[in-house]
C-alpha cells in the first residue's frame, strides 16, 4: 500500500501517452455481474444496484484519454446507481489513426464524443468502425459529452453544467469519495495533482489503482472488477454510518468515515483475493 501522498517528495515527469490498441465493438448489454467466478466470491455484495434509499459514496474514475477504460468503469458504476465521474490524465487525447505514427489528437473539456465519432466517420468509416473506435465512442457519447482531463479539475467546483452524464446525482457538489484509476502511471498523476492542489477541502480521498490493459476486452472486466470494488466499499461506508452515526461524514471526519477509511485496505486486499489478475495500489489523499 501507498504512504500519504503529502509525505511523498517525488514528483513524476509524465511520459508521452502510448497509443492505445483500438476496442472491438462491445456487447450491447453486458451483464457487470457474475462473469468470470465473481459471483460465488466471498465477501461479494449481495447486490449489484444500490437502491436510492440506500446511501451511496461517490466516485471517479480515471485512465488517459477518458475514452476507453475510465468510460466503461463509468458505465459500470452508473448502471448500479452510484454517483461517478470520470476523467483523463494525458497532455491531449489520443485515439488510433490511420497508422501507428499518425493517432488522431484532440482536446481535452471542449471536443464532444459526438464530434470526434463524426469526424471519424468522415474521415474512414470502414476503418473505424472495424477497429471498434466508432462502438467505443457511440458508447460514450451516451455517457457524458465530452471527455475531461483531472488536472483541470477543480474539487468542490459545482458540476451542474453536468446533469445530464449518466451517474451524474450526487455528483453535483464537485467532490468524491473515491478515485479509481487505470492505469499505475494515472495513480501517480491523480497523487501529484492532488498534491499540487493542496488540499484546500481538507476532505480525505481513497486513490485506488485497478491496472486494465488499455483493450476493450480488458476494459470490460475491469470494468466489472471496478463495479464489484465500489459496491464493497459502499457497502461498508453505509455499515460503518449505520452503528457510529452520519455525523461529521459530509465534511470527511467522524467515527463512521473514520472506521471506513480504516477498513478500505482489508477490502481492497479481499477483493484482491478475487480479481488477481488486477494488481492493485491504494493511498488516501487529500481534496
Amino acid at each position: 500500500m501507498s504512504a500519504d501522498p503529502r509525505l511523498r517528495s517525488r514528483l513524476q515527469a509524465q511520459q508521452p501517452a502510448a497509443v492505445p490498441p483500438p476496442p472491438p465493438p462491445p456487447p450491447v448489454d453486458p451483464q457487470p455481474m457474475g462473469l468470470d467466478g465473481a459471483s460465488d466470491a466471498v465477501g461479494q455484495p449481495a447486490v449489484d444496484v444500490v437502491s436510492d434509499d440506500k446511501f451511496k459514496l461517490k466516485f471517479c474514475t480515471v485512465c488517459a484519454s477518458n475514452q476507453n477504460r475510465s468510460m466503461e468503469a463509468h458505465l459500470q458504476l452508473a448502471s448500479a446507481h452510484l454517483p461517478t465521474i470520470s476523467f483523463g490524465t494525458g497532455s491531449l487525447v489520443r485515439l488510433p489513426g490511420p497508422t501507428v505514427s499518425t493517432p488522431n489528437v484532440y482536446q481535452f473539456n471542449s471536443t464532444t464524443y459526438k464530434t470526434i465519432h463524426q469526424e471519424l466517420t468522415n474521415q474512414n468509416e470502414h476503418l473505424y468502425m472495424q477497429n471498434g473506435l466508432l462502438n467505443m465512442l457511440g458508447r460514450n457519447l451516451n455517457i457524458k459529452g465530452y471527455p475531461e482531463r483531472f488536472q483541470d479539475w477543480v474539487p468542490g467546483k459545482p458540476r451542474l453544467e453536468h446533469a445530464e452524464d449518466q451517474g451524474a446525482a450526487g455528483t453535483e457538489a464537485g467532490v468524491v469519495d473515491v478515485v479509481i484509476t487505470c492505469e499505475e502511471r494515472c495513480f501517480d498523476a491523480v497523487l501529484d495533482d492532488l498534491h499540487n492542489k493542496g488540499g484546500k477541502l481538507n476532505r480525505p480521498v481513497h486513490v485506488i489503482n485497478v491496472d486494465i490493459r488499455d483493450n476493450h476486452e480488458e476494459a470490460l472486466v475491469g470494468g466489472r472488477a471496478i463495479r464489484d470494488l465500489a459496491l464493497r466499499l459502499n457497502d461498508a461506508a453505509d455499515k460503518e454510518r449505520e452503528t457510529h452515526g452520519e455525523g461529521g461524514w459530509a465534511s470527511g471526519s467522524g467515527a463512521a468515515r473514520q472506521g471506513f477509511d480504516e477498513r478500505v485496505p482489508d477490502i481492497l486486499a479481499e477483493w484482491q483475493e478475487n480479481w488477481p489478475n488486477m494488481p492493485a495500489l491504494w493511498s488516501l489523499a487529500w481534496f
